[in-house]
């Protein structure tokens, strides 16, 4: 889990808006699309493995995975959110 502290100064590296952790209907909407075999992140990389937690932008269309209780804030790790306008 990731600390508060840390989470109330994290923003999108991209637009600078601020993240909160993703709900439970979004991690599934993602996992479900990863598991398909529907899923990249902004680089490119099919993704296989699901995501048990992520931080979602403020806008609601990208995930920025954490992996080991460590956020992963870089554009191209994030993930578009399913059924959004980014994907």
């Amino acid at each position: 889990m990731v600390d508060q502290e840390l989470l109330d100064i994290l923003v999108c590296p991209e637009t600078r808006q601020p993240v909160r952790l993703a709900d439970g209907e979004t991690i599934e909407r993602l996992n479900a699309a990863i598991g398909d075999g529907r899923a990249k992140n902004r680089g490119g990389v099919t993704l296989s493995d699901p995501v048990p937690e992520g931080l979602v932008r403020e806008d609601g269309l990208f995930v920025y995975p954490i992996r080991d209780d460590i956020p992963i804030m870089l554009i191209d790790e994030a993930i578009p959110v399913p059924g959004t306008s980014a994907e």
